[in-house]
């Protein structure tokens, strides 16, 4: 019988006062958190499993609002998500709940300013029986992770780099994050799913500031929660400028 091990870590960095990072495994939710010790959780396979990241928008006020509403309601209609379609509703319908939120938290009156502009990107998994759906708005990433190195499986919603530039704040999409309601074109993928794969799900607190050799040396190094502390120790060690979140998924049989 085969498993889903998930080692799981959300810290605000060094310089953020506040974590807007949220994480769902699962029914389980991590929001607004402080962690340093990785938590592995180990599911069966059948149902499906939703495993993502939700980074709320840096300079918006509600972000870690807009990240924790997203990560709930999938934890709410996981086990639904067996197609890509169901997957792109999901996310659709994430998309429309962080609009009505903040157009409810607006109605107060004097919010209306900070609050309407709330939002959250989003990028996660479903494990099911023998495949794998990757989902991504904005860029926080999913990546393979083969011990030869890992490999980008979903879609940065950035603008064209600079010449010399490594990474960039900016997204050209996300859910919420304007002041009337845009709609989203969810990045959905389906992948084969084996015993053995391994994948990283994380917000750019981990890939703006690790290089990506330094994030190999890692995953081919360590497994699960081991791996996911050396993970974050990396992005640590870089200063920590960002919000860290990230899942470990690795497929195994019993």
């Amino acid at each position: 019988m085969s498993y889903v091990a998930v080692s799981a870590l959300s810290h605000p960095g060094l310089l953020r006062d506040k974590n807007e990072d949220s994480l769902v495994a699962g029914p389980w939710t991590l929001c607004a958190t402080v962690t340093e010790n990785p938590q592995t959780l180990v599911f069966p396979m059948g149902t499906p499993l939703v495993v993502a990241v939700a980074d709320g928008l840096g300079g918006h006020p509600g972000g870690e609002e807009a990240s924790a509403l997203v990560v709930r309601r999938l934890a709410s209609i996981g086990p639904a998500l067996n197609s890509e379609d169901t997957v792109r509703e999901a996310v659709e319908s994430c998309n429309r709940a962080v609009y009505a939120a903040a157009e409810a938290k607006g109605d107060d009156g004097d919010e209306l300013s900070e609050l309407m502009t709330m939002g959250t990107t989003l990028a996660g998994v479903v494990v099911l029986s023998d495949s794998l759906l990757v989902f991504n708005v904005g860029d926080s990433r999913v990546l393979a992770a083969p011990r030869e190195g890992p490999r980008l499986l979903s879609t940065d919603d950035s603008p064209p780099l600079q010449p010399g530039q490594r990474t960039t704040s900016l997204v050209t999409q996300s859910l919420g994050g304007t002041p009337g309601y845009r709609a989203v074109v969810p990045h959905v993928t389906t992948q084969p799913l084996s015993p053995g794969d391994r994948y990283l799900v994380c917000t750019d607190g981990l890939t703006d500031p690790v290089p990506e050799d330094a994030v190999a040396a890692v995953l081919r190094e360590h497994d699960d929660g081991r791996a996911a502390f050396e993970l974050w120790k990396a992005a640590i060690a870089e200063g920590g400028p960002d919000n860290i979140t990230l899942a470990l998924v690795r497929v195994a049989e019993a």
